[in-house]
């Protein structure tokens, strides 16, 4: 019979020096400077620095998205910063903290476009560091999925309501710029509404694809796809998106109407063919077909195509009692005219990615708003959108394979929350972590990467 020996017992203590938690957070600090966010943020919201203020709001507003990007989920949360001087230099008191977000949400609209040009400007310069790993850089087309979500609130925040899903809260719409199979993707826009927001609201489709294009290189701004579900199937945001001279792309999911289902009823069985899963392959029990001569569209834009697919129900799949067959239909509309009709219908599929943007976003400080007033929360939705910013263009600049797709906790078990000792010698100073650590390897190749990178002038 094996024993099992018991563990020695160990005496903890608070009295080490030198030492760093989360010392892989110098991944963000060096993603900061090579970008120039630091430097454009100090820029941009200088206008807000009391006279004879100690701390620059910039360096306060990019601190918050450190500590969002590390796990945070408070304003108080930034004091992981604040114990480790050594690492992310001196850090604003909890007041001074609280303080500024009450001077920038007074003046709301000028401090959201004052982060939010900070942003694009930073933006622009990773994806000219980025290279051919940037968005957009083989000429293809740049994804944008909008798509809403539901943050609760525990509370009675304001302008937190009922929701659709009869739950308590907020329905924020979201931008996403999708980086492809090969990478992640950053946020765009997350833009705080009320709990009772439509889904469907062709004005905050419109607000947030506006919001979205700002934050492009302008030279990239010929190659959007703009993406979304049902919600986006209107007639005025259709109309929107095909004005002359914006040349966007768009395929939107889009919804089965009487005329709709009655043009799928006559489309005869040759018109199907074969449907492609996530990798491209041919999926059996699932097919797509085009019914655009089919049903009326004379009130849509002109050059819409639509697109049916055609499945066999999976477990859970909801089937309305007119399905023919058993099958279940989804449509979207596109106005791409070259492409086979199951690569049009894959693209359109990899729109789900925005969920998973979305569920990384509230991995990053957006489950729940932590502050009371509703433009209070507004620049708190725009620091998330930093800390998702700030780790999009680290793994963008700085990581390589299957790393660039890794979702935040994974990046904080892995990379982030490697602890370090600061060693002075040789008049440098090096931050050293632990041989055995599984990916110490990673982290460093990483740094090295961002630290051969020139930062703006």
């Amino acid at each position: 019979m094996k024993t099992i020996a018991s563990r020695p017992k160990i005496v903890m203590s608070a009295d080490g020096s030198g030492l760093i938690s989360q010392s892989g957070a110098l991944l963000l600090l060096e993603t900061l400077r090579v970008t120039g966010l630091d430097q454009a943020l100090s820029e941009q919201l200088q206008r807000w620095r009391p006279a004879r203020a100690i701390h620059d709001p910039g360096k306060i507003i990019a601190d918050l998205a450190v500590s969002l990007a590390l796990g945070g989920d408070c304003l108080a949360d930034i004091a992981i910063l604040r114990s480790q001087p050594e690492l992310f230099g001196p850090i604003a008191s909890d007041p001074t903290v609280s303080r500024l977000i009450d001077r920038l949400a007074t003046d709301t609209a000028k401090a959201l476009k004052a982060i939010r040009r900070a942003r694009a400007i930073a933006r622009e310069h990773a994806w000219t560091l980025a290279a051919s790993a940037a968005p957009g850089a083989d000429g293809q087309l740049i994804p944008i999925d909008l798509d809403a979500t539901i943050v609760i609130a525990h509370s009675e925040k304001e302008n937190a309501t009922p929701t659709w899903k009869k739950t308590f809260g907020f329905h924020p719409m979201t931008a996403f710029a999708d980086h492809g199979t090969d990478g992640a993707g950053e946020p765009l826009a997350l833009v705080l509404r009320a709990g009772n927001a439509g889904s469907n609201t062709a004005t905050d489709h419109i607000n947030a694809t506006v919001l979205a294009l700002a934050q492009l290189p302008r030279a990239r701004r010929r190659q959007i796809l703009i993406r979304t579900d049902s919600g986006g199937g209107t007639h005025e945001f259709l109309t929107w998106l095909t004005r002359p001279g914006r040349w966007l792309k768009y395929s939107i999911g889009f919804t089965i109407t009487d005329d709709i289902g009655a043009a799928i009823g006559r489309l005869p069985a040759s018109a199907w063919t074969p449907a492609y899963d996530a990798e491209g392959q041919v999926r059996a029990g699932a097919w797509v077909a085009e019914i655009t001569g089919l049903a009326n569209l004379t009130s849509w834009p002109k050059g819409m195509r639509v697109i049916v697919r055609r499945e066999r129900p999976h477990p859970g799949a909801r089937l309305r009692f007119t399905d023919p067959g058993g099958h279940r239909f989804t449509c979207f509309v596109t106005n791409t005219k070259q492409g086979q009709l199951a690569d049009l219908e894959l693209r359109h599929r990899r729109r789900a990615r925005a969920e998973d943007r979305i569920r990384c976003a509230k991995d990053t400080g957006l489950r729940n708003l932590p502050l009371h007033d509703f433009t209070q929360n507004q620049m708190w939705c725009e620091i998330v959108a930093l800390a998702g910013d700030l780790m999009a263009w680290m793994q963008m600049l700085a990581l390589q394979g299957p790393a660039r797709r890794w979702e935040p906790k994974r990046l904080r078990l892995r990379l982030f929350a490697v602890a370090g000792r600061l060693v002075h010698g040789g008049r440098r100073l090096r931050l050293r972590i632990a041989a055995r650590w599984p990916w110490a390897p990673q982290i460093i190749a990483a740094v090295t990467r961002l630290q051969a990178l020139p930062a703006p002038p």
